[in-house]
């Protein structure tokens, strides 16, 4: 079914104008948000998705919709590991709550600009450069076995040269003002640790998470509308999320490794088309049984991860208990 682009573009300004006002709506509400509250609104925007699929469906065929689902899930999957690191960040950097949104609302906007770029960029090359398909499929694995190798339970906060840099070179404070990033201190133009912070969060994290997301999605679509959509889908609520996952991260324990799957997948899946573009013959990977490894890897990985965590919980649970009642025998005996 042919649709306009008009059609298009309208959406596309919508859904990022949507985008906006929750991030900036979030980012200046001074209350800190309610854990019923922040539930809802990822509910109400991942329903958006889900329907949003449905009108894709109507407008483009269901091999357009299952596209659509399959990019939004993986870029999804890859936003919730990019807010893990966050909540790291934020933590090691000691951001109050009210910061945490603004710094938050910064780190979205980023990755919205640079996902723009690099879907653009992506789309370019591969019009012109079909072997980059190979260059993408690589990519993706060699990210994956990374998630693999550094899938020790506990994400950890590493220091980029950036970072390192910045601290060289400028005076920066160790204290917050409100949400300055410059302030005057002794007659001297300062800059506080929000501009680490900001740095940590936009330019290093986001541009590294970039980086992965674009080849994933460009493995399940080379449809810019889709890739788009899904992507902007993929970012609404993130700042809800967050203050859900905060509590929560300890039990993503095997997620990376079901991030690690479904990328690795991506992978294949792309160097299985650069292949089959070349004339060798390969068993194409159809769209709907990548929506299903999609689902059920993330969907077990996540279950696995809380079932194990809850079992580990009460193993340490009983042994506290059974250390408490040796030591009461013990002093039951001695009294």
């Amino acid at each position: 079914m042919e649709t306009s682009w008009n059609f298009e573009l309208v959406t596309l300004a919508v859904l990022v104008v949507v985008l906006l006002i929750d991030v900036v709506r979030n980012s200046r509400n001074p209350r800190y948000p309610k854990t019923a509250s922040c539930i809802f609104w990822v509910i109400v925007y991942a329903t958006a998705a889900a329907l949003f699929g449905l009108v894709v469906f109507w407008q483009y065929g269901h091999i357009t919709a299952l596209e659509f689902y399959s990019g939004w899930l993986t870029e999804y999957s890859l936003s919730i590991d990019n807010l893990c690191v966050f909540v790291v960040i934020l933590a090691k950097f000691k951001v109050h709550v009210h910061l945490q949104k603004e710094a938050l609302g910064v780190g979205i906007l980023v990755a919205l600009v640079l996902r723009g770029i690099f879907i653009t960029l992506g789309g370019l090359v591969i019009e012109k450069f079909t072997w980059v398909f190979y260059f993408f499929g690589v990519s993706l694995l060699y990210t994956a076995v990374k998630l693999l190798v550094k899938n020790d339970g506990e994400i950890k906060y590493e220091e980029s040269k950036l970072v390192k840099f910045l601290y060289e070179k400028l005076p920066i404070t160790n204290e917050y003002d409100g949400s300055k990033v410059v302030v005057i201190n002794n007659k001297k133009r300062v800059f506080t640790p929000l501009l680490v912070v900001f740095v940590s969060l936009g330019i290093t994290t986001d541009l590294l998470f970039a980086f992965d997301s674009i080849p994933a999605i460009f493995g399940f679509t080379r449809d810019p509308f889709i890739v788009f959509t899904s992507n902007v889908f993929a970012l609404m609520g993130l700042q809800q999320l967050y203050f859900i996952l905060g509590n929560l991260i300890e039990k993503l324990q095997y997620f990376p490794l079901g991030l690690a799957i479904v990328l690795a997948f991506a992978g294949i899946k792309l160097l299985f088309e650069a292949l089959n573009g070349s004339g060798v013959v390969i068993p194409e990977i159809h769209t709907l049984p990548s929506l299903m490894v999609i689902l059920i890897t993330i969907s077990l990985t996540t279950v696995a991860s809380s079932v194990i965590k809850l079992q580990k919980d009460s193993i340490k649970l009983a042994k506290t208990e059974s250390v408490g009642e040796v030591l009461m025998q013990e002093v039951d005996s001695n009294g």
